[in-house]
């Protein structure tokens, strides 16, 4: 008669299953990190550019302040101050200066224009 030894055969693992949200949350998840981590960068790369290199290549520009008169508007002011410029540019420039909202003005304000 044989012996017959009996060894106990550990059943192996059953392979791991993903389901539909475990598939979106190891597949999507990195992939909105890498989406924003891209576009952060993006942001980072096309910014605007600085505007100089160094204080002394910086140029300020000269103007005088205006008081707005009953009547006046930033088309008449530009034409007073800048006879010789396009007063579309002069007008915009005034914008500018003063962080306007708007191409109107209310009679009494102050308003630095350039002078150039």
């Amino acid at each position: 008669m044989s012996a017959l030894t009996l060894h106990q055969v550990s059943p192996s693992p059953a392979p791991l299953r993903l389901t539909r949200r475990g598939r979106i949350v190891l597949i999507g998840v990195p992939l909105v990190v890498l989406a924003v981590l891209l576009l952060s960068l993006a942001g980072f790369f096309h910014s605007p550019a600085k505007a100089s290199d160094s204080v002394a290549d910086l140029a300020v520009t000269p103007t005088v302040t205006v008081t707005v008169q009953p009547g006046q508007s930033l088309w008449a002011i530009a034409g007073t101050v800048a006879p010789g410029r396009d007063a579309r540019d002069v007008v915009a420039d005034i914008v500018q200066l003063n962080n306007l909202d708007a191409g109107t003005v209310l009679p009494g304000r102050q308003l630095f224009v350039p002078t150039h």
